[in-house]
C-alpha cells in the first residue's frame, strides 16, 4: 500500500472564495473520514487473522497431550464440570446511612492538626 503525499494547491487556496474553501475542506474531512473507517477495518482484520495463527499455534504446540487420552479434552479446568454446586448468596440488611461510617474516617482532634 503506497502512502500519498498531496501537496495542497497553494495558489488556488489563497485565491479561492469562502465557498470554495469550505468545499475543500469538507472534501478533505470526507476523505479522512473514508481512510479512518478503511483503517479500522484493515485493523479488525489484522486481530482476527492473528487470533487465529496464535490459535493454530496453539493447537500445533499442544497436538501431543490431544492424542493422550489420559489428558481431558477441554480447555476450562475440571472445577467448572456440573458437579460443582456454588450456594446462593445470603442477602445482608443495610440500614440506610450505615455504610456512610465506615468510609468516612475518623476526624482528628485540634490538638493533632
Amino acid at each position: 500500500m503506497a502512502t500519498r503525499h498531496v501537496t495542497p494547491p497553494w495558489d488556488y487556496l489563497r485565491e479561492a472564495s469562502s465557498s470554495s474553501l469550505e468545499s475543500f475542506e469538507l472534501s478533505r474531512l470526507n476523505h479522512a473520514a473514508n481512510l479512518r473507517k478503511e483503517i479500522a477495518a484493515l485493523l479488525d482484520q489484522w486481530i482476527e487473522e492473528a487470533a487465529e495463527a496464535l490459535l493454530a499455534r496453539w493447537l500445533r504446540e499442544n497436538h501431543r497431550s490431544r492424542q493422550e487420552p489420559s489428558q481431558p479434552l477441554d480447555i476450562l479446568p475440571e472445577i467448572c464440570g456440573p458437579t460443582v454446586t456454588v450456594p446462593p448468596a445470603e442477602p445482608i440488611a443495610v440500614r440506610p446511612g450505615q455504610h456512610e461510617h465506615a468510609i468516612r474516617p475518623p476526624r482528628r482532634s485540634a490538638a493533632a492538626r
